[in-house]
């Protein structure tokens, strides 16, 4: 009979309740939960930032914000993720383009060196530019006889974060990339246009969602970055000072309310790139 009960099944797969979805009662507690956690971890934190940033007052905020080390340090962060974001956007691509279109010996290495950065702690990889580009290191008497000084310089800043945020534009573009496929640029060279036309015409239309998200999430890493940028940088005030090692510098000069003044753009910036994250995830998934 069509009815008869399988013995070799479990009984929980043929029970008729199997696979029915949840009630509305666990939904709306799932729900509830998210948004508890959310605004214990998140809410909360952020609150105690802007209450602590304005607790004396808007004319005590503006004037701790616009402090001339504070400002230098703004100014530098943005210069970094000026410098940063660009580069690694046309080192994604690169990356992207050569793992998903070629197949050559080697490419599996080079997407695992493609991860390395997330698999190394920022610490250690500012350790490793200072072993090597340091006036001890391994490159440093040669720069030394060219006058050349990488260490406690902007340009440091900039080499650090340059490693610490590679992976992020590569990784949101190989995946979407192989999915595509190369069937489209094929065609566009079939029909006459040339390696640029393609590029431009056909497979930066494809890609370009995923492109600025991965650059808004390596924007929002190179503005946060602490741990390589304080081994590389010397966090001389006024001069090689990021935002984040400025809050740092604030808090052990006991001036607690610059510090959280100056946390509140970082927090303002963090706030900014959820915004952008979420409208660049769903024009990706539409």
């Amino acid at each position: 009979m069509q009815n008869a009960v399988n013995p070799a099944v479990p009984a929980t797969l043929q029970s008729p309740r199997h696979g029915r979805p949840p009630s509305r009662a666990v939904h709306w507690l799932l729900i509830a939960s998210a948004i508890l956690l959310s605004m214990l971890f998140i809410g909360v934190p952020m609150l105690v930032i802007f209450t602590y940033a304005f607790r004396g007052g808007v004319a005590v905020y503006l004037s701790q914000i616009t402090q001339p080390a504070t400002l230098h340090a703004i100014w530098l962060t943005v210069l970094t993720a000026l410098v940063v974001v660009p580069i690694n956007m046309l080192f994604g691509i690169c990356v992207a383009w050569l793992v998903t279109r070629f197949r050559f010996p080697g490419r599996q290495l080079l997407i695992t060196f493609v991860e390395i950065p997330f698999s190394v702690s920022p610490i250690v990889a500012g350790v490793t530019y200072l072993f090597l580009y340091g006036s001890q290191g391994l490159l440093g008497p040669l720069l030394d006889s060219y006058d050349i000084k990488i260490m406690f310089t902007v340009p440091a800043i900039f080499l650090v974060s340059l490693f610490v945020t590679s992976p992020f534009v590569a990784r949101e573009l190989i995946p979407l990339m192989q999915a595509q496929g190369s069937e489209d640029e094929e065609a566009a060279i079939t029909l006459g246009a040339t390696g640029l036309q393609t590029f431009f015409y056909v497979t930066l239309p494809n890609i370009r969602w995923a492109l600025l998200y991965g650059a808004v999430l390596c924007n929002a890493r190179v503005m946060g970055e602490f741990g390589a940028v304080s081994v590389v940088s010397g966090a001389i005030r006024g001069q090689t000072n990021t935002l984040p090692l400025q809050i740092e510098l604030l808090f052990n000069d006991y001036n607690v309310t610059g510090a959280f003044a100056a946390s509140s753009t970082l927090a303002l910036i963090a706030v900014v790139t959820l915004v952008l994250k979420a409208i660049l995830e769903r024009k990706q998934g539409g």
